[in-house]
C-alpha cells in the first residue's frame, strides 16, 4: 500500500479512469443484493456486515439465496465457501503484487476479487499492476458496501436490478478487462476458451457458481503450453 501513495500522477490517473468502470458496475450489483436481502425479509444489518467482513459479491448472492429458500445458516456458509475457492488460484496469480508486509498481506487478501484480479494482471508492468490492483481493491470495496448499503436502505422500493438488464454490467466490465490478454497471447486464447467450454457445458448440470470452479481446468492447458 505505501508503493501505492509513491506512485506517479501520471500512471494512477488513467489507472483510476479505467478503474472506475468496474466501480460503477459493482456499485450496481450491490444496490441489487441489498435490496434482495431486505425484499426477502432478511434485517437490514446482515448485507451490510457481510459485505464488510465477506466481501465476495457471487458468493454471498448464492449464500443469501439459500437462506431466502429456508436453508440454514451452515448450508449457506458452505454455498459462499465453495463458490470462493476461486480466490485460491487468484491469489497465487497476484501473490507477488500485493506485497510481503503483514499488513499488505491482510488487507491484499481480503480485496481479491475477480475483478481486481483481472485489472491487475492486465497491466504490462509490475510496478502498473501494483498500482492497478491497489487501486482497483480499494475502490471496488467502497463501492460495493456504500451500493449494499443503499440498496438495503431503499428495501422493497427499489427492487431487483436484474429486471432492467443492469446485472449485465459486471460480466461486461469483465470481458473488457481480458481482451487485452486474450489479443496478445494465443496460449491464454486457448487455455480461455478451454475453460469457457467446459463452464457452459456444466452449467445446466451444476449448481451455480461452480462452473466457474471447472472453468479452473484451463489453466491446465496453459501450464502445459508454458513448459
Amino acid at each position: 500500500m505505501r508503493s501505492l501513495l509513491r506512485t506517479p500522477p501520471s500512471i494512477l490517473t488513467p489507472l483510476t479512469r479505467d478503474a472506475s468502470l468496474v466501480w460503477v458496475a459493482s456499485g450496481v450489483v450491490g444496490v441489487s443484493f441489498g435490496a434482495v436481502c431486505v425484499a426477502g425479509g432478511l434485517p437490514m444489518w446482515v448485507p451490510v456486515v457481510m459485505s464488510l467482513v465477506v466481501y465476495a459479491g457471487s458468493a454471498q448472492f448464492s449464500a443469501v439465496g439459500v437462506l431466502l429458500a429456508g436453508g440454514g445458516p451452515l448450508a449457506a456458509a458452505a454455498t459462499g465457501l465453495l463458490l470462493n475457492t476461486r480466490t485460491a488460484a487468484f491469489s497465487l496469480a497476484v501473490a507477488d503484487v500485493i506485497g510481503t508486509g503483514r499488513l499488505a498481506l491482510l488487507v491484499g487478501a481480503h480485496l481479491v476479487t475477480d475483478e481486481t484480479v483481472a485489472f491487475a494482471l492486465a497491466q504490462a508492468d509490475p510496478a502498473r499492476r501494483r498500482a492497478a490492483f491497489w487501486i482497483s481493491g480499494i475502490g471496488l470495496f467502497a463501492v460495493w458496501n456504500l451500493g449494499v448499503l443503499c440498496g438495503a436502505l431503499a428495501g422493497t422500493a427499489l427492487g431487483d436490478t436484474a429486471t432492467y438488464g443492469l446485472d449485465a454490467a459486471f460480466p461486461a466490465v469483465l470481458v473488457a478487462l481480458v481482451l487485452p490478454a486474450l489479443r496478445a497471447d494465443s496460449a491464454v486464447r486457448r487455455s480461455a476458451l478451454l475453460g469457457a467450454a467446459l463452464a457452459v457445458a456444466a452449467t445446466p448440470l451444476v449448481p451455480a457458481g461452480v462452473p466457474v470452479l471447472l472453468s479452473l481446468a484451463g489453466l491446465v492447458a496453459l501450464k502445459g503450453v508454458r513448459r
